[in-house]
């Protein structure tokens, strides 16, 4: 028995023989008539307004200022998040852009 099989011989262990599919002909022709309803389409049901969930939101209480050792603002944010370590840092990323100092006072949730 030989061991060695064509590309061929395995497809078709595989995948069984192939055979091409014959295209068919279409010798029946429909008649085109006169006869052309209109259907009216379908009326569309008002859309359900979207009821908002429950979103948690944590406030972020921030000291922020430009001057060491200065006079220093409170600063509120508030974050959509679960994550008081995301909420912690957006809000820190946020002051950056305007104040040279920052310090977190506190985390809570809403």
């Amino acid at each position: 028995m030989t061991t060695e099989l064509t590309e061929e011989e395995m497809r078709r262990a595989l995948f069984g023989g192939y055979e091409p599919p014959i295209p068919a002909i279409c010798t029946h022709r429909r008649h085109l008539g006169a006869e052309v309803v209109m259907v009216e389409p379908p009326k569309l049901a008002k859309k359900k307004p979207v009821l908002k969930g429950f979103t948690p939101r944590i406030r972020v209480t921030l000291r922020v200022g430009n001057e060491f050792e200065g006079e220093m603002h409170e600063m509120l944010h508030e974050a959509d998040t679960l994550s008081s370590l995301v909420a912690e840092q957006d809000a820190t990323k946020i002051a950056r852009k305007k104040f040279r100092f920052v310090e977190v006072v506190s985390v809570e949730s809403v």
